[in-house]
């Protein structure tokens, strides 16, 4: 423990554990450039890195803001990246989850293109799109390619169709039970187990009935 008390070390263990927690941060926009802001929650002011594309779709300072985050945890250091959408932090996770992609060069990815046109490129395998990218190579092209092709792909074909309410239902269904840890195959036959057993009424069943039911199946 190098030398810290127990007091010391539980308030690290906890200050860690709250920030691990923080999945947006709703404020005051106190500062902010191409590459980072400071966001005001409640007199508690939080440095957030972000990417060119979210600097953009932000207010001006004095402006109540709702900014979408993840926590880098390194040894030395925590860093707040935070995201204009979801969208955008969701594709800035599978970014550095490909070996070779830091957070750093993730976030200049995503400030170097915008989200619909990077998932374009490498859903269509576009080389030549991707290394017009500030810092992205061969290499990195290839990887994104290879390992997020497929995951991208079929992204775009869960987007539940706008007034398709039975379909997004299903869609927060299956996102829920693959939150809970269950993988993508046993949740998706869990959810259509639960409404082949609704006799046609699942047009009208409510999101957290689905998730009960489908639960059900799911831990058989």
């Amino acid at each position: 423990r190098s030398g810290r008390g127990d007091g010391e070390f539980q308030f690290c263990i906890f200050h860690f554990s709250f920030f691990l927690m923080i999945s947006y941060l709703q404020g005051t926009l106190a500062e902010k450039s191409p590459t980072e802001v400071t966001v005001d929650v409640n007199g508690v002011a939080y440095a957030v890195a972000i990417p060119l594309s979210t600097y953009a779709a932000l207010g001006e300072i004095g402006n109540p803001v709702k900014i979408f985050t993840h926590l880098h945890v390194r040894e030395d250091a925590m860093q707040l990246y935070g995201f204009a959408t979801t969208t955008e932090r969701d594709l800035f996770r599978m970014l550095i989850s490909i070996s070779g992609i830091g957070p750093k060069m993730a976030q200049g990815i995503l400030s170097g293109i915008g989200v619909n046109e990077l998932k374009n490129h490498i859903v269509k395998g576009n080389y030549s799109g991707l290394m017009a990218i500030p810092g992205v190579g061969k290499k990195i092209a290839e990887r994104l390619i290879l390992e997020l092709r497929d995951k991208i792909a079929k992204l775009e074909e869960e987007v539940p169709v706008v007034g398709d309410k039975a379909a997004a239902v299903r869609h927060e269904a299956l996102l829920a039970l693959t939150s809970l840890g269950y993988t993508r195959i046993v949740a998706e036959k869990a959810i259509r187990l639960a409404l082949q057993k609704t006799d046609g009424s699942h047009d009208t069943l409510g999101l957290e009935e689905l998730i009960k039911r489908a639960l059900r199946h799911a831990s058989k």
